[in-house]
C-alpha cells in the first residue's frame, strides 16, 4: 500500500528513488542550512491568516465569500468606477470650505493628530501656514499659538479634500477644485509647489514663503482664468489613462501627465499673461510633480462615491500624518483604523540615509486606493529601482495587489499588464487572508523641521489596520463570525 501526499500521485518510493526536493513555507531562514549543503530549496512566502491573530482569523474566517460582501463590494467598485472627474476651477480654500475662514482652522494629511504628537516635517508646514495666513510674525510665535490651542487642526479627508506629504491647506491657498461630471460632488486639493524645498515637506524660509504668497496671488488667478477660456472641461481621467501607457504610475512619477496637462493649458495661460500666465508656464514647465495633486483629488471623487455602502470591506481613505497610517473603511463609517507609520524603503539624495527619514507622511496614498501609484506601477520603468530595479519586480508588485483588491479599473490600460486594468479597491479580508501589504509609492521627508525632501521609495501600509477593521466590521443584522 502506497501513501500519497495532497493528490499528486506520488509514492514514498518514487519521492525517495530522486534527490531531495524541498519547499520551504514562510520563515526563509530555515532554507540556509540546506541552500549551503547544495540542496535546491523552493521558497514560498506565506504567512499566516491575519498574521496569526486568533480574533481576527476567526472573523475573518466568517467574512470570506460571503455574498452579500461581495454584493456590496460590486457595488463600491462600480461606483467608484463611475466617476468622471473634471478639472473644475481654482478657488482660494475659504471661498470652498468656508469653515477654513471661520476660525483659525488647518487641514493636514493623515489620520487625526493633535499638535504635540505631529511629526516635525507637519509641525513645521503649520508653523509656514500660519505665517501666511498672518496670524503670526515668527515661526516661534506660530509654534505657540499652535500649542496653545489657539490654532486647531482637521484631517483633509474630513472636508472632501487631500494633500501630499504635511499636506496643510490654510484658507488663504488656492484649491484645485474637482468634480464629478455626473453627479456634481467635488473634492479639493492644494496646488504643488513643486520641486525641492517646500512647505509639504516641512521646509521653511524666505523662498518658500515667497513662492506660497506667488501661488495665491498669481498662479491661481490665471489658472482660474485659463480654465474659464478652454473649450472643453479637463477630464482628469482621460490624462491619467493616457499617462499610464507613457511612463507614469501618477503618485511617484508625474512627468507625463503633468506635460499633458501643461499642453492643455499653454495657450489659454499665454493669453492672460496680465494675470500671470506666462510665469505659471514656466513654473509649470519646471515641475514634473504637478500633476500628483490632480491624481488625488481624482482618487477622493472616485472614493467618496463608494465610501458609506453597508457591508462593504472596501478601504476608501489611506493616509499617513507621519506617525501613524490610518484607513477607513466603506462599511465602517467614519471611523480610522490606524498603525503606527513605517519609514520607507527607498533611494536617497547623497549624504543621506534611512537614519535622516521621517516616517511616511501624507494623504498621496489616496492614488493607491483608486488603483494607481504602487498598484499601477508595472506603467513606470523608471522608477522599478524602489522594488529591486528591473520591470519584472515592478510587474510583480502588481500582481500581488491585484490578489488584495475587489476590482479592475476598466477604463484604464497598463502595457506591461497586457493591457489590464491596474488593481482597484483593497479589500480588508483579501489584505489579512494573504498577508500581503498594500505598496505604496512615495516621498521621503527629512525627520527635522525646514529640510525637505531627502529621497523617495517604496513603503507598505501595516497589516494591524486591516486586523482593526476586520474586528470592527458587522454586516448589517448578522455578526459575521463563525462558531468554533
Amino acid at each position: 500500500m502506497s501513501n500519497r501526499f495532497g493528490g499528486t500521485g506520488v509514492s514514498i518510493s518514487e519521492l525517495l528513488a530522486g534527490p531531495p526536493r524541498v519547499a520551504n513555507v514562510g520563515v526563509e531562514d530555515l532554507a540556509r542550512p540546506l541552500e549551503a549543503l547544495g540542496v535546491p530549496v523552493e521558497s514560498v512566502d506565506w504567512r499566516p491568516p491575519a498574521l496569526g491573530d486568533e480574533e481576527a482569523g476567526w472573523k475573518l474566517a466568517g467574512l470570506i465569500a460571503d455574498p452579500r460582501i461581495e454584493a456590496a463590494n460590486s457595488e463600491t467598485i462600480e461606483r467608484m468606477l463611475a466617476v468622471q472627474p473634471v478639472w473644475a476651477d481654482v478657488r482660494p480654500a475659504a471661498d470652498v470650505l468656508p469653515e477654513l475662514a471661520a476660525d483659525r482652522l488647518l487641514l493636514h494629511a493623515g489620520p487625526p493628530i493633535e499638535w504635540e504628537r505631529m511629526c516635525g516635517p507637519m509641525q513645521a508646514a503649520v508653523i509656514g501656514a500660519a505665517m501666511l495666513e498672518g496670524w503670526a510674525g515668527t515661526p516661534a510665535e506660530a509654534a505657540r499659538l499652535a500649542s496653545s490651542g489657539e490654532i486647531t487642526f482637521g484631517p483633509c479627508h474630513h472636508h472632501d479634500a487631500v494633500g501630499p506629504m504635511a499636506g496643510v491647506i490654510s484658507a488663504s491657498m488656492p484649491l484645485i477644485v474637482a468634480e464629478d461630471a455626473r453627479t456634481g460632488r467635488r473634492a479639493f486639493s492644494n496646488l504643488n509647489e513643486g520641486q525641492g524645498r517646500c512647505l509639504r515637506y516641512g521646509a521653511l524660509g524666505d523662498d518658500v514663503m515667497d513662492r506660497l504668497r506667488w501661488m495665491s496671488r498669481r498662479l491661481g488667478p490665471s489658472l482660474a482664468a485659463a480654465l474659464r477660456t478652454l473649450q472643453e472641461p479637463v477630464n482628469l481621467k482621460v490624462i491619467i489613462a493616457q499617462a499610464l501607457q507613457m511612463g507614469d504610475e501618477c503618485h511617484s512619477r508625474n512627468v507625463a501627465a503633468s506635460a499633458q496637462l501643461t499642453r492643455r493649458l499653454a495657450p489659454a495661460l499665454a493669453r492672460h499673461a496680465d494675470l500671470g500666465g506666462i510665469e505659471a508656464l514656466e513654473f509649470l514647465a519646471a515641475n514634473d510633480y504637478w500633476f500628483l495633486n490632480f491624481s488625488m483629488v481624482t482618487g477622493k471623487l472616485a472614493t467618496m462615491a463608494g465610501h458609506g455602502i453597508p457591508g462593504s470591506t472596501v478601504v476608501t481613505a489611506l493616509a499617513r500624518n507621519g506617525a501613524d497610517v490610518g484607513i477607513r473603511v466603506s462599511g465602517c463609517g467614519d471611523t480610522w483604523f490606524t498603525a503606527p507609520a513605517p519609514v520607507p524603503d527607498g533611494l536617497y539624495f547623497p549624504g543621506y540615509g534611512p537614519q535622516d527619514a521621517n516616517p511616511d507622511i501624507g494623504d498621496s496614498a489616496i492614488a493607491e486606493t483608486y488603483g494607481l501609484g504602487g498598484f499601477a506601477l508595472a506603467a513606470a520603468p523608471a522608477i522599478v529601482g524602489f522594488v529591486g530595479g528591473t520591470p519584472q519586480e515592478a510587474r510583480r508588485t502588481s500582481e500581488a495587489m491585484a490578489l488584495i483588491t475587489a476590482g479592475r479599473h476598466r477604463d484604464l490600460q497598463v502595457p506591461a499588464l497586457n493591457f489590464a486594468g491596474p488593481p482597484l479597491g483593497i479589500d480588508c479580508r483579501a489584505v489579512l487572508d494573504t498577508g500581503i501589504e498594500p505598496a505604496i509609492t512615495t516621498g521621503i521627508s527629512h525627520r527635522e523641521p525646514g529640510i525637505g525632501q531627502i529621497g523617495a521609495g517604496i513603503t507598505h501600509a501595516p497589516m494591524a489596520c486591516f486586523a482593526d477593521a476586520i474586528r470592527a466590521f458587522g454586516l448589517p443584522g448578522a455578526a459575521g463570525v463563525p462558531a468554533r
